[in-house]
Formats: C-alpha cells, structure tokens, sequence
C-alpha cells in the first residue's frame, strides 16, 4: 500500500498510527488555553494537533446568525459567537511558531474556500477534510488544487457519498477515516467494521478513524483493524463550556 507523507512522517500500513489531537474549537477562543492543549498533545507523543477554520459569514446559516446564545462572555448572537472563537493571523502565527518549539505538527479542517486560502500561507503539512464537506464538489476540487495531502472525514455519509468524493480528490495523497457525527458517540453507533469496508474498496488508500467517543478501547480496536492514522478531540476539562467538551478526552486519556 502507497504511504502518505505528512510532514516527515509516513502514514499507511507497515508505518507506526499516526496519532492526531483535535483541538478543534475547544480553546474557546483562547490563544493560552490553544498552548496548554498543544502541550498536552506533545507531552503525550501525539504526532499532530488539528484546528478548525472558517469563515463565519459564509458559514452561518443566514437565520441562525441573529440567534441569541448564552456563552461564557454573556449573551450574544451566534454570529457573534463565532467570531468570538475563530483565530486569526495573529493566533496562527503564535500557533505556528509554539509547535515548531514543541516539535509537534500542526493543521486544520477548513470549512469554505475562504479559508482554504488564508490557511495556506502556513505551508501546512496537509489538509483536513470535514464530514460535512464531503458531499461539496467546489470546495473539494479546491482542496485538491492546492497539491498537498488531503484527510477525509465520512461522518454522515454513504458509500456513493464517498466514493464520488474519492473520484473528485483521486487516490493520490489521501487518506480516508472512517467517522460517526455524534458528539459523544456511543459504543454501538461507531461501526468500525466500515474500517476494514473501506480497506477492500480502497487497497491503495490508508485508512484511519476519527472517533467521538468517550471511551479509549475503541480508538485502540480501531488500530487493531488496521487503521492508520487516530484523531481524537481533546480538552483541559470535559467539564468545559463548549460543545465539543464532553466528546473528547482529558489529558490523562490522550
């Protein structure tokens, strides 16, 4: 099986599982908190930390973002939320510079174009396609135009689903995990046998898991199955405001 190189390591079977920490959101928009969590993905020997990226006003639903949320900054639409948390230049850079102290790799999951573009003046090692993009022709071949390795969600979607977005990105350079979109998933929801359905359609293809679940035994049958590479949320505290919180696991767990 073809390997995928995501920085200096190699992804695919035959190689050590890549070992991701989502951080996600879950920094609530906090640089220092984003730096205590990158700390503990490298004091756990994870190989990578993810963020997420979008670009709000082409994100948000147009009548969801007058929507009153209650936040740990008072009450505020959800368009000002999500301003509130997304990071910018500024952050990105510090990010930046703090994993290359840390010795740790750093990437995102990027939502629309928009930000596609501004992630891409970080030279990135590769980038993270989310589930709920799979199904979106135009920003999946714009993924593609930027030449550089691409992770694939499937949270959510079917096997037709999947394939056509294999046809779109092609084979090359990519790496499939298998997903379920529920935050936190239950033991019975994960269906990691699709690991090893994804194995025989796509032989020339690693293919890895992103789990939401709270436990850790099925991230480690997941390895067992084959896959490559493990993405796992991870958070100071599950107690934490935020809505990723409670699906990921603590310090001690990663």
């Amino acid at each position: 099986m073809p390997a995928v190189k995501i920085g200096n390591r190699l992804v695919g079977e035959g190689y050590p599982c890549f070992i991701v920490a989502e951080i996600g959101l879950n920094h609530n928009g906090d640089l220092g908190i984003a730096k205590r969590l990158i700390d503990v993905a490298a004091e756990a020997g994870c190989d990578a930390v993810k963020f997420q990226k979008r670009t709000p006003e082409l994100c948000v639903p147009q009548e969801q973002r007058n929507m009153m949320r209650e936040t740990p900054w008072g009450q505020m639409t959800y368009m000002e939320y999500r301003y509130r948390v997304e990071f910018g230049k500024d952050e990105y850079d510090q990010i930046d510079s703090y994993c290359k102290v840390k010795n740790i790799l750093w990437y995102t999951s990027c939502w629309d174009e928009e930000s596609i573009d501004f992630m891409e003046q970080f030279n990135l090692p590769c980038h993270k396609i989310p589930s709920a993009a799979l199904t979106d022709k135009q920003l999946l071949e714009h993924f593609r135009r930027q030449g550089r390795p691409m992770i694939l969600s499937t949270g959510m979607s079917t096997m037709e689903q999947i394939k056509r977005a294999v046809e779109i990105l092609g084979p090359e350079n990519l790496i499939v995990l298998q997903c379920t979109s529920t935050y936190p998933a239950a033991d019975e929801e994960l269906n990691l046998n699709v690991i090893k359905t994804l194995q025989k359609e796509y032989p020339n293809i690693p293919i890895g898991y992103s789990g939401h679940e709270v436990r850790l035994a099925p991230s480690i049958m997941a390895t067992v199955l084959g896959a490559c590479m493990i993405e796992r949320h991870i958070t100071l505290d599950r107690a934490m405001w935020g809505s990723d919180q409670a699906a990921s696991l603590e310090p001690k767990g990663i």
